[in-house]
């Protein structure tokens, strides 16, 4: 099944989130926050008066409560509007 925004929504999907701490405590999968870092899967075509600034492929940084979360064939998604995203990550 695929998913395709409207208007400006953007589909994102949550990037895997360190196992590890920096100091080497390994985290149990309950006790992980949600990531910041999202990928993007899929962008809507935008509106008259919004044009959409990101595009398929690009990693994005949302607010931890922005959004509707959905849960598809087991994989996490997240539908926000462009302007609930916070940042572009570039390396």
């Amino acid at each position: 099944m695929k998913l395709k925004p409207m208007a400006d929504n953007v589909l994102l999907k949550a990037s895997e989130a360190a196992e590890t701490t920096v100091s080497g405590i390994i985290l149990a999968t309950a006790n992980k926050e949600k990531p910041a870092i999202y990928e993007v899967v899929s962008v809507g075509p935008g509106t008259k008066d919004v044009t959409m600034a990101v595009s398929v492929g690009d990693r994005v940084v949302v607010g931890q409560f922005v959004g509707s979360e959905i849960k598809l064939d087991g994989v996490d998604y997240k539908f926000v509007k462009q302007d609930d995203i916070l940042a572009v990550v570039t390396d």
